[in-house]
């Protein structure tokens, strides 16, 4: 299950990447106990545009984690469209940082414990599924939809192209699932209910800023798998 955390799970080495960049400046200079001991502190800093302009800058290999590297990113380009809640940022963040993981993009259950690779095969699992796995398998298809109409849009209209489904279908069905998981207990236990509802009534300007991050920022080759340059 995705969740928007990835600002609680940065490392030493992030810290110290953020520190180390804003001293620079002794305008924008801080310290590691302002990032480690006030969220509102850490959360200002990590809207500085100088964040952007190191990750972009970096030769090769970064020496900082995915979850920094993505929500970095993807939280200079949200600010631009209107969806400034830092959830939502975290979530999407969460989100690339799972899916660049081309394995975890499998659906999480289909009923029997096997993993299920098509939206088609997803909506038949819910048949069966539990209220559990109901919540997962929807919550995957929106996460799915948004992450290759987002990441690798022209691999979608090409297909399409052929008779596959049109990026319509995977708004509409994205859309859809992260409005029915929204009011969803798990949902609200995890502090996500208010993330679904923005992605659900913004899916398609949520599409559209991960595209831009793909285009613009990534700079991917639709026909491979991400290459994101942090150390793993």
């Amino acid at each position: 299950m995705i969740k928007a955390n990835c600002r609680e799970r940065f490392t030493a080495a992030d810290f110290d990447f953020v520190a180390t960049t804003l001293a620079r400046s002794e305008r924008d200079s801080v310290t590691l106990v302002d990032l480690l001991t006030d969220e509102d502190a850490r959360d200002s800093i990590l809207d500085s545009p100088r964040l952007v302009e190191a990750v972009l800058a970096q030769d090769g290999t970064l020496r900082i984690s995915p979850q920094l590297y993505f929500y970095v990113l993807i939280r200079h380009v949200l600010k631009t469209t209107g969806m400034t809640d830092r959830r939502v940022s975290d979530y999407l963040a969460s989100l690339l940082e799972t899916f660049s993981q081309t394995a975890r993009m499998k659906s999480p259950a289909d009923g029997n414990g096997n993993p299920v690779q098509y939206v088609s095969d997803m909506l038949i699992a819910l048949r069966r599924a539990s209220p559990m796995q109901t919540f997962l398998i929807r919550a995957h298809v929106g996460n799915y939809a948004l992450f290759i109409t987002g990441i690798f849009h022209e691999t979608v209209q090409r297909r399409t192209q052929r008779g596959a489904p049109d990026m319509g279908f995977y708004e509409d069905m994205g859309r859809a699932s992260f409005k029915a998981v929204a009011a969803h207990q798990v949902a609200r236990s995890c502090a996500l209910s208010g993330v679904f509802e923005t992605l659900a009534d913004g899916f398609h300007e949520a599409r559209l800023a991960l595209n831009r991050v793909a285009d613009s920022l990534l700079h991917l080759d639709d026909s491979h798998a991400p290459h994101i340059p942090f150390l793993t």
